[in-house]
């Protein structure tokens, strides 16, 4: 079974796709195109939100182990002024994702602190929190190229380990399902499989091996299974790309219960 991504490479991510992004955005025609994924959101307001979001974490990071984010964060975050003008725009990203980065390395993977995620698979660490501004950017990145009209799938190495952090973090509660007992299963073309089994306990995902997805056994225990790409299937899992990008199998109508489920717990 393959093993999770190492924080040196989470942090490499980190920096490629913002490289990545920056490099959209300095190629665009304006910063006041808008971003059919974000509705009501232009260029601009990406790279402050993608920044500024950056400048959060380090500090939340930073800060420890805690049980909010703190109070000088949230204010800064909701006080942010950015530069109006492109090539300073730019810098401020790219010091803000250094900031957060600087803040990473110092802290070391197994370091606590808040996250908005308690009572998912996934921990409230500082790798924890790396794993997800990965697909933070990685995501905002095909963003930004939608919105310049040229989006690119994303590259296979986080979208492999996106599918399982998105699975983990996002999805995973303890509140319970509030319909039948199922199972969505997730295949990447790449070759690696999720389960995400939903009851009155709540909902949880297990990697299942590829060899068990591509011969069919235990299909039967998923009501619905979906096949794409990992790219595929983190613009799905974000709601960029709709289930009818993909290939379905089972009952595609609990897709809609489970997009549509808002539990009271995460």
């Amino acid at each position: 079974m393959e093993k999770n991504l190492e924080f040196p490479d989470l942090l490499r991510l980190i920096d490629e796709r913002s490289t990545a992004f920056r490099a959209v955005v300095a190629a665009a025609p304006g910063l006041d195109a808008q971003v059919p994924t974000c509705p009501g959101w232009t260029l601009f307001d990406l790279v402050k939100h993608l920044g500024g979001g950056d400048r959060f974490w380090a500090a939340i990071v930073g800060a420890g182990s805690a049980d909010a984010p703190p109070a000088e964060a949230v204010a800064a975050r909701a006080a942010l002024e950015v530069p109006q003008e492109r090539e300073t725009l730019l810098a401020w990203l790219n010091a803000s994702t250094q900031l957060l980065l600087g803040a990473l390395r110092a802290a070391g993977p197994e370091s606590g602190c808040w996250t908005w995620w308690p009572a998912s698979q996934s921990p409230q660490t500082a790798g924890g929190t790396a794993r997800h501004r990965v697909q933070e950017t990685a995501v905002h990145t095909y963003d930004a190229q939608l919105a310049g009209g040229a989006p690119q799938p994303l590259p296979v190495e986080p979208a492999l380990d996106g599918v399982e952090e998105f699975l983990f973090t996002v999805c995973a509660t303890p509140s319970a399902w509030p319909h039948k007992p199922t199972a969505f299963d997730f295949h990447a073309a790449e070759g690696r499989s999720w389960r995400l089994t939903v009851d009155g306990d709540g909902a949880r995902t297990t990697r299942i091996s590829a060899p068990t997805a591509a011969t069919g056994e235990d299909a039967d225990a998923a009501g619905a299974s979906v096949h794409g790409t990992a790219s595929e299937l983190v613009l799905y899992l974000y709601d960029r790309i709709q289930a009818d990008s993909l290939h379905v199998d089972g009952d595609a109508g609990l897709l809609d219960l489970l997009r549509a489920w808002e539990p009271e717990e995460k």
